[in-house]
Formats: C-alpha cells, structure tokens, sequence
C-alpha cells in the first residue's frame, strides 16, 4: 500500500491536468465549474413541491384579487426564476412577450450550467493521458538500473501508480461529477420550464385547477412515490 502514495505521481496527474484545462478554458470558467461541484455533495435544489404550490398560490390569489394584487407578494417569493416571471407579469400585459424573455433566460442559463459539466468531462479526459506521462517518467528514470533486476521490478511498479492515478480520477472523481452535474441541470431546467408554464398561465387568467392539472405531470414524474391524490389533498389550493 506504501507503493500507491506518491506525491510525485500526484502532482504529475493533477497539475498536468489542470494546467491543460486552464489552456482549454477562461480561469473565471475553471472557477466556477470548481464551485459548482460542491452541487454533488450538497442537496441545493430547491423543492419541486413548493414551487408548483407556490405558483398555485399565486394563481388562486389572482385569480381573486387580480393580476396586480400579486405585486404584494413577490418580496416573499424564494425562487428567483419564479420571483422574475411575477415581476413581469405584473409589468407588462403580454404572455407572449413574457414566454419569450423567460424561455430565453431557460437557454442562456441551461448553457452555463452545461459549461460546468464540460470542464469535468475535459479534467476526466485530461487525467488518464497525464497519469500515462507520469509511468512513462518513471520509466525514464529508472532505466539507470537496467542492470540491477531488484530496483528496476520495483521501480516499474511505481511508475505505473501515475496510470492509476489517471484513470482513478477521471472515472471515481471527474466523470462521475460531471454526470451529475448534468443531471441537477437537467432538474433546474425542467423546474423553470414548469415555472414559465406556470407564469403564463396565470397571465392568461386560468383557472388556478387547469393550471394545477398542468403542472401535475411534472410533479408525478419527479415524484413517484409522491400520489397525485396525496398532491391534490396537500395543495395550498385544495386547501
């Protein structure tokens, strides 16, 4: 086990790594793709379940008070993406102008959000080839004891922890980050299209139930042991 621990074939993978990553991308890029990963040990998404109530909320008041009777409850609203699509429905008299601008800001952000993920999949591409570079200095530097069969076994196993190094990283630690990266995209993305739905809906004055019917299969999707009997009992509208 002493064998696997070296600091040397460490600072080859890594530093190699991501030194060809800050060739490939903008350090501010590096950056934030850094901080994101925090994403796949913490659980920062915010719940479905009280998104859809809330806009359920917001449709029932709406609906009583009208449209601009929602102008006292954006400061309490969590969800920035929600928060917006209020905001303008409240500014401007046009679902289609208001379908357009959010469903814009859906693409702009699904595409940061993307650049996160492909600079994890670029460090798991990166790593193997460096962990190689690392077997094959060790290699190098242990050809001065081709006659000494001992120290050459020996050395050979040590060279090749960089390849082990390599593909460790980039299979238990890069690529695995970057797939779920991808996937809490996928969620935020598919939340803010339920929202934009949402929001056009109560600018076009439905029913807060058509507009709970709406969005009922996004929440049976997300949600399977969650029933949509159970949903409709818990609802800030049914109550």
């Amino acid at each position: 086990m002493v064998s696997l621990l070296q600091p040397s074939a460490i600072m080859i993978v890594l530093g190699g790594t991501f030194c060809a990553a800050i060739v490939n991308f903008k350090p501010s890029t590096l950056m934030t793709a850094l901080k994101s990963a925090s994403e796949v040990f913490m659980d920062k998404q915010p719940s479905q379940i009280k998104v859809i109530d809330e806009i359920i909320y917001l449709a029932h008041q709406a609906r009583i008070k009208g449209l601009f009777s929602l102008n006292n409850l954006v400061e309490n609203i969590q969800d920035p993406f929600l928060k917006r699509g209020v905001q303008l429905s409240i500014d401007f008299n046009n679902p289609q102008m208001i379908y357009d601008i959010l469903k814009a800001e859906i693409s702009y952000d699904e595409e940061e959000e993307l650049i996160n993920s492909r600079v994890f999949e670029a460090l798991g591409g990166y790593a193997p080839t460096f962990g190689i570079v690392g077997a094959v200095f060790g290699l190098i530097q242990i050809m001065g004891y081709i006659q000494q069969p001992d120290i050459l076994a020996q050395g050979i196993a040590v060279a090749f922890v960089s390849t082990l190094y390599g593909v460790g990283f980039a299979n238990l630690l890069f690529l695995p980050i970057a797939g779920k990266l991808k996937m809490n995209t996928r969620e935020k993305i598919l939340l803010k299209e339920v929202v934009l739905q949402g929001i056009v809906s109560i600018q076009m004055e439905e029913s807060p139930m058509v507009i709970e019917e709406k969005l009922l299969a996004y929440l049976k999707y997300h949600n399977r042991n969650h029933s949509i009997e159970n949903r409709k009992q818990d609802s800030i509208y049914s109550r």
